[in-house]
């Protein structure tokens, strides 16, 4: 609805009006506003404003920021916070499948996978899938990995695939670059891996591994008990007193790439 005001008898209308018939007062304190900065006024609305239910209403369910490993006991989405500014280890005493599982999971979400292996022709078919090596991917000898140039805009992960007793790495993690250590059995390097990781990943192993890891890493008689029975794509993640079962479902694309779960190769 539009309401015309009218001027007094002899005085001209509010519309016609310069300054919209506004009264003295009120033009100074415009003209003080314009000239301290802070523009035209605008119009005039009612304030909006909500109760504490209705603003408990607005949360929308984000959830974790990183590569969804899989599925927890109770289906959930499990998320690796891979990409992070500080430098972030990993070790995977696993199968190659979930290794590469990650890898290709890590690339879709932007960050660049640089994979250090002694067996490369294990990669290879992953590595054509994927552009040969122009999207997101590349594949190097042991020893041979460049310097990545990570950054927030562009993460990296490593991942170094070198047997059971990987040599020491030329590239190491730091700001924005994660470094994935794949272990096929426990080793002796592997406790000194594991004290240095943040994120410990443990599949399917023997009595007497599982009974060394858990003296290694504290974990509980029934954790290393479950151990040696673990299913093929199914891994205990460990980190800072967490523990988590995880069980990664392959998309129908990486089935076709990789072919179902499994632990050994």
């Amino acid at each position: 609805m539009t309401t015309t005001t009218t001027g007094t008898a002899g005085g001209p209308s509010a519309q016609g009006a310069p300054d919209g018939g506004a009264p003295p007062a009120a033009r100074r304190a415009g003209a003080r506003r314009l000239l301290s900065g802070f523009g035209l006024l605008g119009p005039r609305h009612g304030r909006h404003t909500l109760s504490a239910d209705e603003v408990d209403a607005l949360t929308l369910p984000i959830g974790d920021d990183g590569v969804i490993a899989g599925v927890d006991a109770e289906g959930r989405p499990a998320v690796l916070g891979l990409n992070r500014p500080t430098p972030y280890d990993v070790v995977l005493i696993g199968g190659l499948w979930t290794a590469q599982v990650l890898a290709l999971r890590a690339a879709a979400t932007g960050a660049r996978v640089a994979v250090e292996t002694g067996r490369p022709q294990a990669w290879l078919q992953m590595l054509h899938a994927m552009g040969g090596g122009q999207n997101g991917l590349a594949v190097y000898d042991v020893g041979r990995v460049p310097p990545q140039g990570a950054s927030a805009g562009t993460p990296v992960l490593v991942v170094r695939d070198c047997g059971m007793r990987p040599p020491r790495g030329r590239v190491v993690s730091g700001p924005w670059q994660s470094l994935l250590t794949l272990l096929p059995y426990l080793s002796p390097v592997a406790p000194g891996l594991l004290r240095r990781a943040r994120l410990a990943g443990i599949q399917r192993v023997s009595p007497d591994e599982a009974a060394e890891l858990g003296r290694a890493m504290g974990l509980t008689p029934a954790e290393v008990e479950s151990l040696p029975t673990l299913a093929d794509g199914v891994t205990l993640w460990c980190a800072d007193g967490d523990r988590q079962y995880v069980t990664t479902r392959p998309t129908d694309a990486e089935t076709g790439l990789l072919g179902m779960p499994r632990r050994m190769d």
